[in-house]
């Protein structure tokens, strides 16, 4: 089993910047893909951000490629989403997530995904 905790959310002004981390504990997530997903108020949950297991490939959303990075440091068992120029639609609750599968392609299918964490709350506003 793999426990995921997301930390990093919080209040923030448009054009703003956040990290946020999602640590694991369970097992080391060295061979696991990695994404990022959010879910806005009355709206579904969403890809944001993917990286393969080895950190070689990532994957963006549309709607946030040039403002978003994923990266993984696998020494510390942790994965991070960096977030800048912050919009208000980017209100959402974010959401890390792990699979096992260590192909090469980042992972965007949400159904790919066997672990989950509770979520971290980002506000942007206007």
């Amino acid at each position: 089993q793999v426990q995921l905790v997301e930390s990093g959310g919080g209040l923030v002004q448009a054009g703003g910047s956040l990290r946020l981390s999602c640590a694991a504990s369970g097992r080391t997530i060295s061979r696991y893909a990695m994404g990022w997903f959010r879910q806005a108020p009355g709206k579904e949950r969403e890809f944001v951000a993917a990286i393969n297991w080895s950190g070689g490939s990532t994957s963006n959303a549309d709607s946030v490629k040039e403002r978003f990075t994923i990266s993984r440091d696998n020494s510390k068992n942790t994965v991070y989403l960096q977030m800048n120029s912050l919009k208000p639609e980017d209100t959402a609750v974010y959401y890390c997530a792990a699979s096992d599968n260590t192909g090469w392609a980042p992972l965007r299918d949400q159904y790919e995904y066997d672990y989950w964490g509770q979520g971290t709350r980002v506000t942007v506003s206007s």
